[in-house]
Protein backbone atom coordinates (compact mmCIF):
# COMPACT_ATOMS: atom_id res chain seq x y z
CA UNK A 1 0.00 0.00 0.00
CA UNK A 2 1.84 3.75 -1.38
CA UNK A 3 0.41 6.54 0.74
CA UNK A 4 2.15 10.10 -0.74
CA UNK A 5 2.76 12.12 2.65
CA UNK A 6 2.72 15.63 2.84
CA UNK A 7 4.16 17.68 5.82
CA UNK A 8 4.02 21.99 6.20
CA UNK A 9 3.94 22.37 9.88
CA UNK A 10 6.48 25.20 10.46
CA UNK A 11 9.40 26.19 7.82
CA UNK A 12 10.09 22.63 5.81
CA UNK A 13 7.63 22.23 2.94
CA UNK A 14 7.72 17.59 2.68
CA UNK A 15 6.58 15.56 0.48
CA UNK A 16 7.20 11.81 0.85
CA UNK A 17 5.52 8.16 -0.23
CA UNK A 18 6.07 5.00 1.99
CA UNK A 19 5.28 1.74 1.18
CA UNK A 20 3.50 -0.19 3.57
CA UNK A 21 4.62 2.27 6.82
CA UNK A 22 7.75 1.70 6.95
CA UNK A 23 9.43 1.39 3.10
CA UNK A 24 10.11 4.92 2.63
CA UNK A 25 10.69 5.56 -1.21
CA UNK A 26 11.04 8.56 -1.30
CA UNK A 27 11.72 11.71 0.75
CA UNK A 28 11.84 15.30 0.10
CA UNK A 29 12.21 18.44 1.55
CA UNK A 30 12.74 22.09 1.05
CA UNK A 31 13.60 24.06 4.10
CA UNK A 32 13.11 27.79 4.18
CA UNK A 33 15.71 28.37 6.91
CA UNK A 34 18.05 30.42 5.54
CA UNK A 35 15.33 33.13 4.77
CA UNK A 36 14.71 32.82 8.67
CA UNK A 37 18.28 32.94 9.70
CA UNK A 38 18.57 36.44 9.95
CA UNK A 39 15.72 37.26 12.25
CA UNK A 40 16.45 34.65 14.62
CA UNK A 41 13.39 32.29 14.64
CA UNK A 42 10.58 31.06 11.97
CA UNK A 43 8.63 34.15 10.64
CA UNK A 44 5.43 32.57 10.28
CA UNK A 45 5.04 34.35 6.41
CA UNK A 46 7.44 34.05 5.23
CA UNK A 47 7.08 30.41 5.80
CA UNK A 48 3.44 29.88 4.15
CA UNK A 49 4.55 31.45 1.07
CA UNK A 50 7.55 29.10 0.89
CA UNK A 51 5.09 26.43 1.25
CA UNK A 52 2.88 27.52 -1.41
CA UNK A 53 5.47 28.67 -3.93
CA UNK A 54 7.27 24.84 -3.30
CA UNK A 55 4.46 22.72 -2.17
CA UNK A 56 3.56 21.31 -6.14
CA UNK A 57 7.49 21.00 -7.21
CA UNK A 58 8.20 19.09 -3.94
CA UNK A 59 5.12 16.15 -4.13
CA UNK A 60 6.05 16.17 -8.17
CA UNK A 61 9.75 15.31 -6.88
CA UNK A 62 8.88 12.54 -4.40
CA UNK A 63 6.00 11.10 -6.90
CA UNK A 64 9.18 10.71 -9.64
CA UNK A 65 11.84 10.12 -6.76
CA UNK A 66 9.77 7.01 -6.00
CA UNK A 67 9.20 5.70 -9.32
CA UNK A 68 5.31 5.86 -9.09
CA UNK A 69 2.79 8.45 -10.63
CA UNK A 70 -0.52 9.86 -9.01
CA UNK A 71 -2.31 6.80 -9.76
CA UNK A 72 -0.58 4.71 -7.97
CA UNK A 73 -1.23 6.16 -4.93
CA UNK A 74 -3.78 4.86 -2.38
CA UNK A 75 -4.27 7.40 0.04
CA UNK A 76 -2.78 10.83 0.92
CA UNK A 77 -1.74 11.80 4.40
CA UNK A 78 -0.95 15.46 5.95
CA UNK A 79 0.26 16.91 8.77
CA UNK A 80 -2.67 18.41 10.90
CA UNK A 81 -1.49 20.23 13.46
CA UNK A 82 -0.02 21.48 15.92
CA UNK A 83 2.64 24.04 13.82
CA UNK A 84 1.34 27.67 12.09
CA UNK A 85 -1.71 27.98 11.22
CA UNK A 86 -0.82 29.42 7.30
CA UNK A 87 1.61 26.56 6.83
CA UNK A 88 -0.67 24.03 8.05
CA UNK A 89 -3.53 25.20 6.19
CA UNK A 90 -1.21 25.05 2.19
CA UNK A 91 -0.30 21.39 3.10
CA UNK A 92 -4.24 20.72 3.93
CA UNK A 93 -5.80 22.02 1.46
CA UNK A 94 -3.57 20.49 -1.03
CA UNK A 95 -3.97 17.18 0.43
CA UNK A 96 -7.58 17.79 -0.05
CA UNK A 97 -7.59 18.46 -3.32
CA UNK A 98 -5.52 15.01 -4.24
CA UNK A 99 -7.85 13.19 -2.20
CA UNK A 100 -10.75 14.46 -3.73
CA UNK A 101 -9.75 14.82 -7.32
CA UNK A 102 -8.52 10.70 -7.70
CA UNK A 103 -11.11 9.96 -5.28
CA UNK A 104 -8.48 8.01 -2.47
CA UNK A 105 -8.22 8.15 1.10
CA UNK A 106 -7.68 11.05 3.35
CA UNK A 107 -6.18 10.78 6.44
CA UNK A 108 -4.67 13.91 8.96
CA UNK A 109 -2.15 13.32 11.21
CA UNK A 110 -0.88 14.74 14.28
CA UNK A 111 2.48 16.15 13.68
CA UNK A 112 3.85 15.05 17.26
CA UNK A 113 2.64 11.67 17.24
CA UNK A 114 4.24 11.55 13.94
CA UNK A 115 7.61 12.10 15.33
CA UNK A 116 7.36 9.02 17.75
CA UNK A 117 6.43 6.70 14.93
CA UNK A 118 9.49 8.43 13.03
CA UNK A 119 11.75 6.01 15.54
CA UNK A 120 8.91 3.42 15.04
CA UNK A 121 9.80 3.23 11.14
CA UNK A 122 12.07 -0.28 11.43
CA UNK A 123 11.47 -4.10 10.97
CA UNK A 124 12.07 -4.55 14.83
CA UNK A 125 9.36 -2.23 15.82
CA UNK A 126 8.92 -1.13 19.81
CA UNK A 127 6.31 -3.18 21.71
CA UNK A 128 2.92 -1.31 22.98
CA UNK A 129 3.20 -0.03 25.99
CA UNK A 130 5.61 2.64 25.63
CA UNK A 131 6.79 6.07 27.08
CA UNK A 132 7.00 8.20 23.90
CA UNK A 133 9.26 11.30 23.96
CA UNK A 134 9.09 14.64 21.53
CA UNK A 135 11.87 16.86 21.86
CA UNK A 136 11.96 19.66 19.38
CA UNK A 137 11.75 23.28 18.35
CA UNK A 138 8.49 23.54 19.40
CA UNK A 139 7.57 21.28 22.05
CA UNK A 140 8.99 18.95 24.78
CA UNK A 141 6.38 15.75 25.59
CA UNK A 142 6.45 12.69 27.72
CA UNK A 143 3.36 10.18 26.57
CA UNK A 144 1.98 7.54 27.44
CA UNK A 145 1.59 5.30 24.18
CA UNK A 146 -0.55 2.27 24.25
CA UNK A 147 -1.16 2.51 20.30
CA UNK A 148 -0.08 5.02 17.66
CA UNK A 149 -3.90 6.35 17.81
CA UNK A 150 -3.73 6.53 21.91
CA UNK A 151 -1.55 8.94 23.41
CA UNK A 152 -1.78 10.03 26.90
CA UNK A 153 0.20 13.05 28.14
CA UNK A 154 2.18 12.46 30.84
CA UNK A 155 4.51 15.96 31.00
CA UNK A 156 4.25 19.18 29.11
CA UNK A 157 6.55 21.87 28.44
CA UNK A 158 4.99 25.52 30.14
CA UNK A 159 6.97 27.67 28.39
CA UNK A 160 9.87 27.81 25.95
CA UNK A 161 10.67 24.06 24.29
CA UNK A 162 13.87 22.27 24.97
CA UNK A 163 14.79 23.45 20.53
CA UNK A 164 13.35 26.64 21.22
CA UNK A 165 15.93 27.42 24.11
CA UNK A 166 18.76 25.87 22.29
CA UNK A 167 17.61 28.64 19.49
CA UNK A 168 17.92 31.69 22.14
CA UNK A 169 20.90 30.57 23.72
CA UNK A 170 22.78 30.65 20.38
CA UNK A 171 21.08 34.52 19.72
CA UNK A 172 22.14 35.42 23.34
CA UNK A 173 25.71 34.12 22.47
CA UNK A 174 25.58 36.09 18.92
CA UNK A 175 26.33 32.74 17.27
CA UNK A 176 23.33 32.53 14.63
CA UNK A 177 20.70 30.56 13.77
CA UNK A 178 18.88 27.57 14.16
CA UNK A 179 20.98 27.17 17.98
CA UNK A 180 20.70 23.37 18.22
CA UNK A 181 23.77 21.83 15.85
CA UNK A 182 25.49 25.46 16.92
CA UNK A 183 25.23 24.74 20.49
CA UNK A 184 25.61 20.45 20.00
CA UNK A 185 29.42 21.45 18.35
CA UNK A 186 30.11 24.24 20.66
CA UNK A 187 29.33 21.86 23.78
CA UNK A 188 31.83 19.17 22.44
CA UNK A 189 34.72 21.32 23.11
CA UNK A 190 33.51 22.67 26.31
CA UNK A 191 33.37 22.13 30.35
CA UNK A 192 29.73 21.42 31.67
CA UNK A 193 30.60 22.26 34.75
CA UNK A 194 32.34 25.73 33.66
CA UNK A 195 29.22 27.62 34.63
CA UNK A 196 26.29 26.72 37.25
CA UNK A 197 23.10 27.04 35.44
CA UNK A 198 19.53 24.96 36.99
CA UNK A 199 16.78 23.34 35.35
CA UNK A 200 14.27 21.36 37.50
CA UNK A 201 11.07 20.19 36.72
CA UNK A 202 8.05 21.81 37.46
CA UNK A 203 6.53 21.43 40.70
CA UNK A 204 8.26 17.61 40.87
CA UNK A 205 5.73 16.91 37.93
CA UNK A 206 6.84 15.82 34.76
CA UNK A 207 6.17 19.13 33.21
CA UNK A 208 9.43 21.09 31.65
CA UNK A 209 10.56 24.78 31.62
CA UNK A 210 13.21 25.96 30.35
CA UNK A 211 12.42 29.54 30.42
CA UNK A 212 14.36 29.85 33.75
CA UNK A 213 17.46 28.35 32.22
CA UNK A 214 17.82 30.44 28.65
CA UNK A 215 17.49 33.30 31.22
CA UNK A 216 20.34 32.14 33.50
CA UNK A 217 22.52 32.30 30.33
CA UNK A 218 21.42 35.83 29.32
CA UNK A 219 22.56 37.51 32.79
CA UNK A 220 25.76 35.29 32.39
CA UNK A 221 26.69 36.19 29.51
CA UNK A 222 25.22 40.02 29.59
CA UNK A 223 27.99 40.12 33.03
CA UNK A 224 30.27 38.59 31.67
CA UNK A 225 30.95 41.03 28.63
CA UNK A 226 33.16 39.80 25.82
CA UNK A 227 35.11 37.72 28.09
CA UNK A 228 32.34 34.78 28.19
CA UNK A 229 33.75 31.53 26.58
CA UNK A 230 31.41 30.49 24.23
CA UNK A 231 32.13 26.28 24.43
CA UNK A 232 31.80 26.60 28.36
CA UNK A 233 28.65 28.37 28.44
CA UNK A 234 27.00 25.50 25.15
CA UNK A 235 28.35 22.94 27.19
CA UNK A 236 26.97 23.77 30.65
CA UNK A 237 23.50 25.06 29.11
CA UNK A 238 22.95 21.73 27.33
CA UNK A 239 24.27 19.17 29.89
CA UNK A 240 21.51 21.06 32.41
CA UNK A 241 19.23 21.51 30.31
CA UNK A 242 19.20 17.86 29.07
CA UNK A 243 19.26 16.08 32.27
CA UNK A 244 15.89 17.29 33.29
CA UNK A 245 14.64 15.55 30.37
CA UNK A 246 16.66 12.13 31.02
CA UNK A 247 15.47 12.33 34.48
CA UNK A 248 12.38 12.81 33.62
CA UNK A 249 11.81 10.14 30.93
CA UNK A 250 13.04 7.46 33.77
CA UNK A 251 10.88 8.71 36.12
CA UNK A 252 8.22 8.29 33.48
CA UNK A 253 8.64 5.13 32.61
CA UNK A 254 9.91 3.66 36.76
CA UNK A 255 6.09 4.97 37.77
CA UNK A 256 4.43 3.32 35.08
CA UNK A 257 6.71 -0.06 34.91
CA UNK A 258 7.64 0.41 31.45
CA UNK A 259 11.41 -0.45 29.66
CA UNK A 260 11.03 1.25 26.39
CA UNK A 261 11.01 5.44 25.14
CA UNK A 262 10.67 5.96 21.87
CA UNK A 263 11.82 9.78 21.07
CA UNK A 264 11.56 11.86 18.38
CA UNK A 265 12.17 15.44 17.39
CA UNK A 266 14.58 17.44 16.16
CA UNK A 267 16.82 17.29 19.41
CA UNK A 268 16.79 13.66 19.01
CA UNK A 269 19.34 14.11 16.76
CA UNK A 270 21.91 15.89 19.50
CA UNK A 271 25.08 14.16 19.93
CA UNK A 272 25.60 14.41 23.87
CA UNK A 273 21.57 13.28 24.63
CA UNK A 274 22.15 9.86 22.53
CA UNK A 275 24.96 9.73 25.09
CA UNK A 276 23.18 10.62 27.99
CA UNK A 277 20.27 8.48 27.02
CA UNK A 278 22.60 5.26 26.63
CA UNK A 279 24.36 5.97 29.68
CA UNK A 280 21.30 5.94 31.75
CA UNK A 281 19.59 3.61 30.02
CA UNK A 282 22.84 1.03 30.56
CA UNK A 283 22.56 1.41 34.14
CA UNK A 284 18.82 0.91 34.16
CA UNK A 285 18.36 -2.42 31.34
CA UNK A 286 16.14 0.17 29.84
CA UNK A 287 15.30 0.46 26.02
CA UNK A 288 15.51 3.18 23.67
CA UNK A 289 14.50 3.83 19.90
CA UNK A 290 15.82 6.51 18.20
CA UNK A 291 15.19 7.71 14.79
CA UNK A 292 18.02 7.66 11.56
CA UNK A 293 18.98 11.26 11.22
CA UNK A 294 17.28 12.34 7.90
CA UNK A 295 13.81 11.45 9.61
CA UNK A 296 14.81 13.62 13.46
CA UNK A 297 13.71 17.14 11.54
CA UNK A 298 10.16 17.56 10.22
CA UNK A 299 9.74 15.40 7.18
CA UNK A 300 6.98 13.65 5.32
CA UNK A 301 7.92 9.80 5.69
CA UNK A 302 6.64 9.88 9.39
CA UNK A 303 3.46 11.33 8.33
CA UNK A 304 2.89 8.45 5.63
CA UNK A 305 4.19 6.16 7.68
CA UNK A 306 1.78 6.95 10.78
CA UNK A 307 -1.20 7.20 8.42
CA UNK A 308 -0.69 3.75 6.84
CA UNK A 309 -1.25 2.22 10.78
CA UNK A 310 -4.56 4.60 11.10
CA UNK A 311 -5.44 3.40 7.30
CA UNK A 312 -5.30 -0.21 8.57
CA UNK A 313 -7.35 0.28 11.45
CA UNK A 314 -9.72 2.15 9.23
CA UNK A 315 -9.41 5.88 10.74
CA UNK A 316 -9.85 8.12 7.99
CA UNK A 317 -10.64 12.06 7.96
CA UNK A 318 -13.40 13.94 6.43
CA UNK A 319 -12.40 16.42 3.76
CA UNK A 320 -13.73 19.06 5.89
CA UNK A 321 -11.36 18.73 8.80
CA UNK A 322 -9.50 21.91 9.45
CA UNK A 323 -6.28 22.79 11.19
CA UNK A 324 -5.23 21.93 14.92
CA UNK A 325 -2.69 24.49 16.69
Amino acid sequence: MLILGIETSCDETAASVVKDGVDILSSVISSSVRQHRRFGGVIPEIATRHHVENIDRVIERSLRDAGVTMRDINAVAVTQGPGLVGALVTGISCAKAIACGLGIGFIAVDHLKAHVYSAAMREDAPQFPFIGLVISGGHTRLSLVEDFDRFTTLGDTLDDAIGEAYDKVAKIMGMGYPGGPIIDNLAKKGNPKAVKFTCRPVNNSLDFSFSGIKTGVLYYVTSQGAKFNARDVAASFQEEALKVIVKSSLRAMKEHNIDTLVIGGGVSANSRFREMIRESFSLEKFKAYFPPLALCSDNAAMVAGLAYRMYKKGITSSLDVSVAV
